[in-house]
């Protein structure tokens, strides 16, 4: 009965449904609690989906005999209070997502004795402490989800038991800090979340052997180092984000081996050299199942639920958070806020649908590549504070879906674009900070400077000064000196009587050089 509008809550009389198997209840609008009696009325209950709702207090105040539970789904809702002590009863238990809830506390112990836990979700909650070693001791434990709690410390070393089955973690937005495990090298992982925590350190080999990871969020921590050259083992690697961390050195060419990638996020970081020009993206038109969903076996079927995981990733100088059934459709490169140098490659105009394209806060040189207008796709453009030169093509007005271009604080020179097409829409703040850039957009008149008129026939050309008003300024200021001059020695005898010492001892100096020079030099 999922997926309707029943509101209310749930009728007690469902506890009394002691042969019932499958409860699914989810997407509707019931609220309340979960009747008391029917953790122990429903004994054969194999699946029990009460997802997206808004039940709330706790999910189960007293105990209960569900021993056959397979899969619990309360994810969604507004349950709050610990992760109840009955739930250990459930020894079959496969599929736990306690998600998008209240739940406090710390991951209790006991979950260690599920041996049948294969996803164990119980992210979007208030949850703290560390992570239990006995996570790493779990053998089919493949789906971990802990995201967005308040958890801390490093992460277990215990983990590395889980190199051949695990598949999905995510442990973003908590308060994990160290290093990755050496020793943590899962080889069937197809996506991970570390972002927003404190994580550190070089990258280590931990994803080395990963040939089936798609997803790698690594942004908005302290990583350092280079980015390492294996990276192009990852062959079916569709989301590189590593955005906000240390990295330095030059962005490897390994990554142009990559087929999938979709998205390439290196932007906040040290990296410096420049761009290469094989780097590409490509659109993925569909993404597999395994991509973004986890299966489980319902009704005999393979069905699939959707762990709702997003990617944030910027454009149009904003962050959003997409959804992978949105990400499918896009694809972009992200190397802004780096010290990258060179010119931009032109190769980049070879990118099949290349949505979005963020080169700012760099110190690239040379002129906007006019290619660029062959990315019909692009919708978003962001080249400024840069030091780039030359004329902005006009070509790009054929660029018909761009929705953001920025070019400003660059040394950009000529016209700014006529206000044609979609280059029509964008105002003053995409072109200003180049000095040498004018137009109605640049607040700069283009005109010419006009001549200076030609003098007259009668006219004496002196170049740029009147020598008329040149001699009679000079011969003022003479007779101006002079008579302050007079004026100081009429005042000051003191001064008066060393100036007519100095002219006599001139004088007499003069007369005897005369006369002691001039009948020599004639021969007399």
């Amino acid at each position: 009965m999922s997926k309707n509008d029943f509101n209310g809550s749930i009728p007690s009389s469902f506890g009394d449904m002691s042969s019932l198997q499958i409860l699914d209840l989810s997407n509707n609008q019931l609220f309340g609690g979960i009747p008391e009696h029917f953790a122990w009325g429903c004994s054969l209950l194999e699946i029990l989906a009460l997802s997206n709702n808004t039940l709330q207090g706790p999910i189960f105040s007293t105990n209960f005999s569900l021993m056959s539970l397979s899969q619990l789904q309360l994810n969604g809702n507004n349950f709050s209070g610990m992760i109840p002590n009955a739930l250990s009863n459930c020894s079959f238990l496969g599929t736990l997502d306690l998600s998008n809830n209240y739940l406090f506390g710390k991951i209790p112990s006991w979950i260690e004795s599920m041996y049948s836990l294969s996803t164990f979700d119980v992210s979007r909650n208030q949850l703290s402490g560390r992570i239990p070693q006995w996570m790493g001791n779990t053998s089919n434990l493949g789906q971990i989800d802990v995201a967005d709690n308040h958890l801390q410390g490093l992460i277990p070393r215990a983990f590395c038991n889980l190199n051949r089955q695990l598949q999905f973690l995510d442990l973003s937005m908590n308060n994990f800090s160290g290093i990755l495990p050496s020793c943590f090298k899962p080889s069937n992982i197809e996506e991970v979340y570390l972002s927003k925590n404190m994580l550190q350190g070089p990258l280590p080999n931990a994803f080395r052997k990963s040939s089936f990871l798609v997803t790698l969020d690594l942004s908005y921590n302290h990583f350092s180092g280079h980015i390492p050259n294996w990276i192009s083992n990852l062959s079916q690697l569709s989301y590189l984000l590593l955005k906000r961390n240390h990295f330095e050195g030059e962005i490897p060419i390994q990554l142009c081996k990559l087929p999938h990638l979709s998205l390439i996020d290196l932007s906040m970081n040290n990296l410096s050299g420049g761009i290469p020009s094989c780097l590409k993206v490509t659109a993925l038109n569909k993404v597999p199942d395994h991509y973004s969903w986890i299966s489980y076996n319902f009704l005999g079927a393979n069905r699939s639920i959707s762990i709702e995981e997003s990617i944030e990733y910027t454009i149009k100088s904003r962050s959003y958070t997409y959804k992978k059934r949105i990400l499918q459709y896009m694809s972009g490169i992200d190397l802004s806020c780096n010290k990258l140098t060179g010119e931009i490659p032109h190769e980049i105009k070879n990118i099949l649908m290349l949505y979005t394209l963020n080169l700012s806060h760099n110190s690239l040189i040379g002129p906007i590549p006019r290619a660029f207008s062959n990315l019909r796709d692009i919708e978003s453009l962001d080249l400024s504070y840069n030091n780039l030169t030359g004329n902005i093509p006009p070509e790009y007005a054929l660029l018909h879906f761009l929705q953001y271009f920025n070019v400003s604080y660059n040394n950009l020179s000529g016209k700014t674009p006529e206000k044609i097409g979609q280059l029509g829409t964008f105002d003053e703040s995409s072109y200003v900070g180049n000095p040498f850039l004018c137009g109605s957009l640049a607040g700069k008149n283009c005109s010419p400077i006009a001549p200076p008129k030609a003098p007259s026939d009668g006219a004496k050309d002196h170049g740029f000064i009147d020598m008329d008003a040149f001699y009679a300024s000079f011969f003022a200021c003479y007779i101006v000196v002079l008579l302050c001059i007079g004026a100081v020695l009429y005042i000051n005898p003191y001064w008066r009587q060393a100036w007519l010492y100095y002219v006599q001892m001139t004088i007499n100096s003069c007369y005897y050089f005369v006369m002691d020079n001039l009948p020599r030099n004639f021969g007399c």
